[in-house]
């Protein structure tokens, strides 16, 4: 996988200085700590309401809004290493409850319709999947539960992946309004490494089993926050981590009309309210119902409290890394993920393979462009080839590690290397060789990257200001001014890692409500092996 540039050096607790690490005014805003993976309520029995109440964007705004919540106390919650998961009943939240099922479940989801009566009837639609309905009235695309009734969908969970689910009542408004939610299948090979799967000669193992419980650990003694082992019933679809997107838009004017007309008397099923959906002109893009950089806190955090789930993914170098991203509203959006291209896995559930061999024939994107109504899974991972230095600093003369390169150039099990190695998972071509032989923007004088002049960049007491990974990177880093200046590092020093901005790739969706920076914008955090990275709140 070819690198992809645009990178920062931070620590744990961060300020991701973005914008070719220009935008020093972020600097006491931008900090927060990593959490994230792929929560939700588990099944196969759901009971759900719709609901309306507000969610906040970084500007200050309450917007009114319409979301899917929990009626009742869910059976539980995924991933149990994940603390203080909650889905109050009666309360909406924007998105959805994220629902996970196994493969081959009877998935049993009920509606209560809880809306204003002005709003009409409303429903759920479960694409991909033969659903049976009880109760309710008939609709356009769906059974329809009406004001203060309910509705029983049921269906095999006969496909596993990514789905979405949304509302298919008067959709240019309900679904503008929120109303709309992820369905996470898991195969059938549930907990176990996928049949066929083997570890190939001289390289690390790629498939590992998972345990559901609360106490679960990867090889490398991490807590486990994945929900399976693979995404699908194949062994080229085992991952290390997870994490689900799904972008959407608001055009608050549509919504403060829904507003003023939510205390309506209506007894009409189509509802009595009278909104324009057109012209549409959002002015807040967000994912998982927040804006950056509400994005990056907790899930789950107590100010969000119709908002509960983020987006701010973290890895070591070399993990394989499953997204799921679904489009909702009405626009693609362009994701970008800095780092590297996504090796696309399926769309809608359906694994891209080659037709004789069975093997995986997704492509490769430079944006996973998501498509409303279409949810994707791919894999993406970092591993610093291409960098051209050595981002451990070994030829600095203070770091002794080894690098033996194993059948694909990298430092892994499969040559020997311990996963407690401080440099696991190094690109051994550019091992010991030196980022510059001279200090700030020199490029000339023999190293491939210019460091940034301390005195232009945004340093502070949470800015790691090291080109390195790993053990007393900021102690590497110096030069005839050190990098960052003295007393200003408080992390620990043996966490300094990479970060990377995730963004929508339309200018325009990374603002809020017209202001730089917001919207569609994450950072994605590279820690090295030896930094276990910790999701739970």
């Amino acid at each position: 996988m070819r690198h992809i540039t645009h990178m920062t050096w931070i620590n744990k607790t961060w300020i991701a200085n973005f914008a070719l690490l220009a935008a020093t005014a972020l600097a006491s805003l931008l900090v927060g700590t990593a959490h994230a993976a792929a929560p939700g309520i588990t099944g196969p029995n759901f009971d759900l309401t719709a609901v309306p109440g507000y969610i906040s964007q970084p500007d200050g705004s309450s917007i009114y809004s319409w979301g899917y919540g929990c009626n009742t106390a869910p059976n539980g919650f995924a991933p149990a290493t994940i603390t203080n998961a909650s889905c109050p009943a009666g309360a909406m939240q924007l998105p959805g409850p994220t629902l996970i099922v196994n493969q081959g479940d009877i998935v049993i989801v009920t509606l209560h319709n809880n809306l204003p009566a002005a709003a009409g009837n409303t429903s759920i639609l479960f694409p991909g999947f033969n659903v049976t309905a009880t109760g309710g009235t008939a609709g356009l695309l769906a059974q329809e539960a009406a004001n203060l009734g309910t509705v029983t969908y049921t269906f095999v969970a006969s496909t596993p992946g990514t789905h979405a689910y949304y509302s298919g009542t008067q959709g240019d408004l309900q679904v503008e309004m929120g109303l709309y939610g992820a369905l996470i299948v898991l195969p059938t090979n549930g907990n176990s490494v996928p049949a066929g799967y083997a570890t190939p000669a001289n390289l690390p193992a790629t498939c590992h089993a998972h345990s559901a419980g609360a106490t679960a650990t990867l090889p490398n003694g991490d807590p486990d926050f994945r929900l399976a082992a693979s995404a699908y019933n194949h062994p080229a679809a085992c991952y290390d981590r997870e994490y689900l997107f799904q972008f959407s838009e608001i055009d608050p004017v549509i919504h403060q009309q829904a507003q003023a007309q939510a205390a309506l008397p209506c007894t009409q099923p189509t509802g009595c309210m009278v909104v324009a959906t057109e012209p549409y002109v959002p002015a807040y893009y967000i994912v998982n119902g927040r804006s950056m950089p509400d994005l990056m806190d907790p899930n789950y955090a107590v100010q969000y409290p119709h908002q509960p789930y983020n987006g701010n993914p973290h890895m070591h170098p070399g993990e394989l890394v499953l997204l799921r991203v679904i489009g909702t509203g009405r626009w693609q959006h362009p994701f970008h993920e800095h780092g590297n291209h996504v090796r696309v896995l399926a769309r809608d559930g359906n694994l891209l393979l080659t037709p004789s061999s069975n093997k995986l024939a997704g492509p490769l994107l430079f944006t996973t462009t998501t498509t409303p109504g279409m949810a994707l899974d791919g894999i993406f991972q970092w591993t610093g080839k291409g960098l051209n230095w050595d981002v451990y600093a070994h030829a600095d003369g203070i770091t002794a590690d080894t690098c033996v390169p194993d059948a694909n150039g990298y430092y892994t099990t499969g040559s020997g290397a311990p996963l407690t190695a401080p440099n696991y998972f190094e690109w051994c071509a550019d091992h010991k060789k030196p980022l510059e032989a001279k200090p700030f923007g020199q490029v000339g004088s023999g190293g491939p990257v210019s460091l940034p002049d301390p005195n232009i960049l945004a340093n502070g007491p949470w800015y790691g200001g090291s080109p390195y990974l790993g053990p007393d990177a900021t102690a590497r880093a110096v030069g005839s001014t050190p990098i960052p200046p003295s007393g200003t590092v408080g992390n620990p020093s043996d966490e300094a890692g990479f970060a990377y901005m995730w963004h929508s790739h339309n200018e325009r969706e990374i603002t809020t409500n017209n202001a730089f920076p917001g919207g569609m914008m994450m950072m994605m955090l590279v820690d090295p092996w030896v930094f276990s990275i910790i999701e739970a709140n």
